[in-house]
């Protein structure tokens, strides 16, 4: 009688142990609005000033595809409030990124002077072309409350690089040798 049970709990032993789902590493956050290209860009550029710079090139391309579409606009196209949508969100999320990393190279006191200098160019250009789309843009209660955040996550952005500009340290002067 023994020799059954012994297989039988052998049995139920390996059902229970495959059904568990096997530990495995967790892998990095993909940021959903960031292509596998951009994401590897972020990952190699190492120091949050590059990083900086990335995030507003980013942006900027969003903003430039959302000028695109807008300008574009078809009206049996099924899909194009979800492009303006996802258009906007992946925007306000280049500007969040760039805005916390921002927050963080200040905090640790690092040189982001060229990532300061990318943000506030690329702010200087959609906010004002943001703020043009709430009032003027084709479809706008569609995208209304996604813009709205883009707008708000810009004018963030720019009080941050403001900021920036502030508390930075001023980059060390270079003696020349007398």
């Amino acid at each position: 009688m023994r020799w059954i049970i012994i297989p039988g709990t052998l049995l139920l032993l390996a059902a229970v142990v495959s059904a568990a789902p096997l530990a495995r590493p967790a892998a990095p956050q993909k940021k959903e609005y960031l292509s596998e290209t951009e994401s590897e860009k972020i990952r190699d550029a190492g120091t949050t000033g590059p990083r900086i710079v990335l995030y507003a090139a980013f942006a900027a391309d969003r903003i430039k595809k959302l000028q695109y579409e807008c300008a574009h606009m078809d009206p049996a196209d099924q899909k194009r409030t979800e492009r303006l949508n996802n258009l906007i969100n992946a925007y306000t999320g280049c500007v969040d990124d760039a805005a916390d990393l921002v927050d963080i190279g200040i905090e640790k006191q690092q040189d982001i002077r060229d990532g300061v200098k990318a943000l506030q160019t690329q702010i200087k250009d959609a906010l004002p072309y943001l703020q043009d789309l709430a009032v003027k843009g084709p479809e706008r209660e569609t995208y209304k409350d996604n813009l709205d955040d883009a707008i708000e996550a810009t004018q963030d952005a720019a009080k941050d690089v403001d900021k920036a500009m502030k508390e930075m340290a001023p980059p060390p002067v270079r003696r020349k040798a007398s």
